[in-house]
């Protein structure tokens, strides 16, 4: 066999024909449990590869993924997506497929890039970011039999169950949800909230776990709720300016909860600025700047984005995009995100406790 084992080499290891090997690398689910452990097993002992070009022209697919590489409109959100990025190419290359980067100005010019890409089989599958209210590229995909994943959940237009719309998002609400109580259980009472303006997806999504959790705290009515919410766009000059004009028209807080790491750091500049350094502020998405400015913040698991997103496209262990039937509760990953807690921040006791 040399270094370099073949389908069959595979095969006679295995003890199964060359048909049922081939089956097992490209569509696996055909393939009865204990046969496919046992071509498995034999794959990894042989350290058998397939390869590429050669199933690329059996097959006539590409083994491509497309994505749109969104601009990065700043430093900070921007790391989200590209630590993404780097989790779904390494994830995917060993299923043995690739990813395709495009670019697009807004969502009809990405329905065009698609539709080339589509129609000149150099993708087999899509997967869409930056998912929004009345988003028309789900729709598109749909009627077109293009099959695809949304990293983000189909707000407002789609069915959230529609087993035609396959899609992995984070539990936003459960990730501010759990920053919240840290910070109630470390004896902040007035914990407030800066997000995005509303309509949002995304932001009124986290923002639900915000309420959700001081809905438990007391004299937490509807008044009060209000006055301890901050809302700015997506920037750190922003969300600074937002919380100085705040604290100047005489709103106070024990601490605050952001919707992104952007939005946090604009407030910890803000709260430095009128002498409250020491104020415990919660940033979401875990960026590298959180972690370099010893930022506590909420982790969204893009490594489990990534293999949610896959084996939506591909099954738990496929090798290529195969269409298969799957019911509403099968259609979507909800991944539930972590709250990474810094020395320095959040972790003092702000009711004197040691």
């Amino acid at each position: 066999m040399g270094n370099h084992p073949t389908i069959e080499d595979v095969a006679r290891a295995a003890r199964v024909s060359r048909q049922t090997v081939s089956n097992v690398l490209n569509t696996p689910e055909r393939v009865r449990p204990v046969t496919r452990e046992r071509v498995e097993s034999a794959i990894t002992k042989l350290g058998y590869r397939p390869h590429a070009s050669a199933r690329r022209l059996r097959t006539q697919k590409s083994s491509t993924i497309g994505i749109r590489l969104d601009p990065m409109s700043n430093g900070i959100s921007g790391s989200v997506l590209d630590s993404f990025l780097h989790a779904l190419t390494e994830q995917a290359d060993q299923r043995g497929m690739r990813v395709l980067l495009y670019t697009a100005a807004d969502p009809h010019a990405e329905m065009a890039q698609i539709r080339k890409l589509h129609d000149g089989a150099d993708v087999d599958a899509f997967v869409l970011t930056s998912t929004f209210h009345g988003d028309p590229r789900t729709e598109y995909l749909i009627a077109g039999g293009v099959p695809f994943v949304t990293f983000g959940r189909p707000w407002g237009v789609d069915d959230m169950n529609d087993p035609q719309h396959l899609w992995v998002d984070v539990d936003g609400a459960s990730g501010v949800r759990e920053a919240t109580e840290h910070l109630l259980a470390r004896g902040a009472a007035r914990v407030g909230f800066l997000g995005w303006p509303s309509p949002s997806g995304t932001g009124d999504d986290r923002r639900r776990g915000w309420q959700s959790a001081m809905a438990q705290a007391p004299g937490m009515d509807a008044a009060t709720l209000a006055a301890l919410t901050i809302t700015a766009s997506d920037s750190v000059t922003e969300a600074q300016s937002a919380v100085l004009r705040a604290h100047a028209a005489g709103a106070r807080w024990d601490a605050l909860v952001c919707a992104s790491d952007s939005l946090a750091l604009g407030a910890r500049m803000a709260a430095a600025s009128v002498g409250l350094a020491e104020l415990p502020i919660v940033g979401f998405d875990n960026t590298p700047v959180a972690e370099a400015v010893g930022l506590s913040s909420v982790d969204q698991r893009l490594t489990e984005v990534a293999a949610g997103v896959l084996e939506l496209l591909m099954g738990v262990s496929g090798k290529a995009i195969v269409p298969r039937e799957l019911t509403p509760g099968e259609s979507h990953r909800l991944i539930t995100p972590r709250l990474v807690v810094r020395r320095g921040d959040t972790g003092v006791d702000l009711a004197g406790a040691p």
